[in-house]
């Protein structure tokens, strides 16, 4: 047995280094390597294998397209019409690993994934081993074999039972393929000695079928001939009998009367049309002067903004409240919950403006809800954007303030010039207001 090729698909009593069946280990190996060798177990590669096993691996896992292409992108040295010494060539590269195996083992890898993943369930040799017998009993070869060739846990001696399948398959189907061309032979001779009985027959067919069509047209012909006279002659009988019996005329004096309804049905739509019509150009006239009010109302809104932000930077003095404001100002401190993060500073300088502490919470978006109600203590009265606050924070604020009995401005608007104008409001002691500031309604919490 010593003499047993050692490019063998399985071992037979091979004799084995004495490094690897003692139980004392080398002690040339690291014990940190062997310790690592043992837990990672990978998939072998293809020039891993015994070379027996890369023949049926390349001539049942490749088509011949795959097999010349791949000769074609590695310049291989035989012909790429003699497939045998391709497959001999390609064969003979997956001894080793170099850049035609690498690209092999990548592309059977690709294409049969689905096959890797379904074995790569299995845990034992002897379970790879009856997977692969399941798939080759039903015909599905080329997908399980690279699998069950490249397990991991599967061992030489599987391999040489996959391999001894895949011989015998092949001996099979050369004795079928042979059977089947002695059968081809036959079949293709009977198939001729068929085919001229039926071209005669065909003719024959023809010629009767010809003379059958030209009778059938014609009784066609004659049918539809007949079925017209009858329909002209049902109506000739119909009209007599309508005229006999007085129908028409009572049947023109209904269409007569249906047709002046529906004109005055007509006269009494092209009224309704006139009227919205008119109505139509009332509201586009309504729409016009509401037009020309929102672009008052944006001018307004747009000079207050840039009146508000041209001190950011302190170059230029705020402008005080007029005397009989500044004398009406009640708050001194008021907490602004909601609005815009990016505008906070600018609404706590015109606070300044306006000689008010602001307190500013985000309406819960940063700030905790839990610091609102010791805010509100603080705070002698309260601002809230109802469009740029959250719903938690919104009625909490409206409960806190109903409770204390501080005023609570409920305005609509995240703008700067919203901003100004309810807390200028606010700030004067006006919390209960039923006008518009910047197209924007101001409310007060009750």
């Amino acid at each position: 047995m010593d003499n047993y090729p050692t490019n063998a698909p399985f071992p037979y009593l091979q004799s084995v280094p004495r490094n690897l069946t003692n139980d004392t280990p080398d002690q040339s190996i690291p014990r940190s390597a062997l310790t690592e060798r043992s837990k990672s177990v990978q998939r072998s590669k293809i020039w891993q294998l015994k070379e027996a096993n890369h023949c049926p691996i390349i001539g049942t896992c490749l088509s011949m397209d795959e097999l010349i292409r791949f000769a074609r992108r590695f310049h291989f040295e035989a012909s790429l019409d003699d497939t045998f010494r391709l497959h001999v060539e390609m064969v003979d590269r997956m001894a080793t690993r170099n850049n035609v195996s690498e690209a092999i083992q990548k592309h059977l890898d690709t294409r049969y994934q689905l096959y890797l993943s379904r074995f790569e369930t299995v845990k034992t040799d002897g379970e790879a081993l009856n997977l692969w017998k399941k798939y080759f009993n039903n015909g599905e070869i080329a997908g399980p074999l690279w699998a069950a060739l490249t397990h991991k846990r599967i061992t030489d001696e599987t391999r040489g039972k996959i391999y001894g399948d895949i011989h015998m398959h092949a001996h099979q189907m050369g004795a079928g393929q042979a059977a089947d061309a002695r059968r081809l032979v036959q079949l293709e001779k009977d198939c001729a000695e068929m085919k001229t009985t039926l071209s005669q027959q065909k003719s024959k067919h023809v010629q009767i079928e010809t003379k059958l069509r030209q009778r059938l047209q014609e009784a066609m012909a004659e049918i539809q001939h007949l079925r017209q006279a009858e329909k002209e002659f049902a109506k000739c009988q119909a009209r007599l009998a309508t005229i006999e019996s007085g129908k028409t005329i009572v049947e023109m004096g209904q269409r007569l009367m249906k047709l002046t309804v529906m004109n005055e049905q007509l006269q009494e739509t092209v009224k309704q049309f006139d009227h919205i019509k008119q109505s139509l150009q009332v509201a586009c006239n309504k729409i016009a002067s509401l037009m020309q009010t929102r672009d008052a109302l944006v001018e307004e809104r747009d000079a207050l903004k840039a009146r508000l932000l041209a001190d950011q930077t302190h170059s230029v003095s705020a402008v005080p409240l007029p005397p009989d404001e500044q004398a009406k100002q009640q708050y001194g401190c008021i907490i602004c919950v909601g609005g815009r993060i990016d505008l906070f500073p600018q609404y706590r300088l015109i606070a300044e403006q306006l000689g008010i502490l602001l307190l500013q919470h985000d309406g819960g978006r940063q700030d905790a809800l839990s610091r609102l109600s010791e805010m509100v203590n603080r705070a002698d009265a309260a601002l809230c954007p109802t469009d740029c606050v959250g719903h938690a924070a919104y009625y909490q604020l409206k409960r806190l303030c109903k409770r204390s009995g501080k005023p609570c401005l409920l305005y609509k608007g995240k703008g700067v010039s919203s901003f100004a104008a309810a807390l200028t409001q606010l700030a004067t002691g006006k919390t209960s207001l039923s006008r518009t500031i910047n197209g924007s309604l101001l409310e007060t919490a009750e």
